[in-house]
């Protein structure tokens, strides 16, 4: 079998078994949507979007990164039994240390913070509560980087999924008899349930902890330290902008339409951002472990970036297709007003697609200081022109600046990437990536189309078309008769 062939079916392999407990937890979270949609309506989905984003904030400011420096850390010593001990010793003790710390401040900020997202301070017990969110989730954090940085997916796809239904199961009956004061229950319960599940798995690893005193915790998790507070940073520029976006929202013209935004967002990075969840479990662990060879770097990112336009293409053009009616499905027909945003914003998935493959490069490398010169540029553009897109068009008008945000992040790491570390794609990659854009561009047009009979012909030819292409050309590196037969044998 070919490397290029191999690779290409690791991936796949990854991305199903990941994608696939990831399209699980989606219906579970449509359910849930479905249900908060019709129960507490546009104004309680921008609650809990202020909420969250809030929540989000402050544990950027605390959670030093471990998400990512953790996976690193533990990738990086998976051969070596007992620094790996140490190493997740070390991650345990900083997640207890930072999700306290972040619970306190929350706790300490909340008239602040009730009064910049609601504009009066009678939430302020609300964020008190849900301050110990943010210690629930550093824990939860601290099993799950375990399992992902050994590569465990199968344990960390379980610990995902069941920490999602078992959530679920609890927000349901909150919603439904409390209306909007089951909110900060819900997000609570939701986040100690998601603990409780990784703690779980995590424990099926049995890697064992050594007792470290704090001196011995600061000096051996001083490079995660490092490492995760500027990957922090960058989560809180990220987090901020966002948020500044839904309060200027909300201030401008009310908590309803930040349901709106926040609606459009969660189908956008969510529903179809499954890919990029599927694959980055799997694609930043391995490419923490080849980043000293940038032959092998450019080989894996291209590698990545063909695999993810090529699922992306009939997803987006299928989003495309039934916009309305996906809404309809997933909220009600109260959030019909963000389908223009939703049709402008899922063209650029296509772009983040490779951008985001590009962008794992500065984090596989730990360039931090580089990494967070182009996060500040970026946010920074997307904060300017998100808002003023909103000012003057609306929601359509997030929908156009999201894309221009898209193609200004391609173009942005193209550079950065090719300068720094003399990174670029292959014309045949140009060439196939040009063509899934055009098939999605095409699509966005047809949309204009007066005659509707006319118009959804068009339109489902353009799907068909768009899942044959793919499918071909995932054919031609994977081979699936060849592929599914190995797997049954393996079976």
């Amino acid at each position: 079998m070919k490397d290029s062939q191999s690779s290409y079916r690791q991936m796949i392999k990854s991305t199903s078994i990941f994608g696939g407990v990831q399209f699980l937890n989606i219906l579970i979270s449509l359910l849930k949507s479905k249900f908060i949609a019709l129960w507490i309506g546009p104004t309680g989905v921008g609650m809990i979007g202020l909420f969250n984003a809030a929540i989000s904030l402050i544990s950027g400011f605390t959670n030093v990164g471990l998400e990512t420096s953790g996976v690193k850390a533990i990738s990086a010593s998976e051969k070596e039994p007992d620094l790996l001990i140490r190493e997740f010793s070390v991650i345990k003790r900083l997640a207890w240390i930072s999700g306290i710390v972040g619970a306190l401040v929350l706790a300490f900020l909340s008239p602040i913070l009730s009064k910049i997202s609601f504009g009066n301070e009678n939430y302020t017990l609300a964020f008190v509560f849900i301050s110990l969110t943010l210690l629930f989730r550093q824990l939860t954090t601290s099993n799950l980087v375990l399992l992902q940085g050994l590569s465990k997916i199968h344990f960390l796809a379980k610990a995902n999924l069941y920490g999602g239904l078992l959530g679920f199961l609890i927000s349901l009956p909150l919603y439904y008899f409390l209306k909007l004061d089951g909110i900060v229950p819900s997000i609570l319960f939701s986040s100690m349930a998601a603990m409780f599940i990784a703690y779980y798995f995590g424990k099926k690893i049995n890697v064992g902890i050594v007792k470290l005193t704090n001196k011995e915790v600061i000096m051996e998790g001083k490079h995660l330290i490092l490492l995760g507070f500027s990957l922090s940073l960058i989560g809180i520029l990220t987090t901020l902008s966002s948020y500044l976006v839904q309060v200027f929202i909300g201030n401008y013209k009310g908590i309803s339409e930040v349901g709106f935004y926040s609606a459009a967002i969660t189908i956008l990075n969510t529903y179809v951002g499954i890919v990029f969840t599927a694959m980055a479990t799997d694609y930043y662990p391995r490419l923490t472990k080849i980043c000293s060879d940038n032959i092998q770097v450019k080989k894996m990112v291209t590698e990545q970036s063909v695999i993810a336009v090529l699922l992306l293409t009939p997803i987006v053009v299928g989003f495309l297709l039934f916009a309305p009616n996906v809404i309809r499905l997933l909220y009600s027909k109260e959030f019909l007003p963000i389908v223009p945003l939703i049709c402008w914003g899922i063209l650029g998935m296509i772009l983040k697609a490779v951008s985001w493959s590009m962008g794992y490069i500065l984090i596989a490398k730990g360039d931090s200081k580089l990494f967070i010169r182009t996060s500040i540029g970026f946010n920074t553009v997307f904060l300017l022109t998100n808002i003023s897109g909103y000012y003057f068009y609306g929601l359509e008008g997030l929908g156009i600046t999201f894309l221009a945000n898209y193609i200004i992040h391609f173009f942005g790491l193209k550079i950065i990437t090719k300068k720094k570390y003399s990174f670029e794609f292959t014309l045949e990659f140009y060439k196939l990536f040009a063509f899934c854009f055009s098939i999605c561009v095409i699509t966005f047009l047809t949309l204009g189309i007066e005659n509707v009979t006319f118009r959804y012909i068009l339109l489902s030819v353009l799907m068909l078309f768009s899942i044959w292409f793919s499918y071909k050309e995932l054919n031609q590196r994977l081979d699936f008769k060849d592929f599914i037969f190995r797997k049954k044998e393996q079976g």
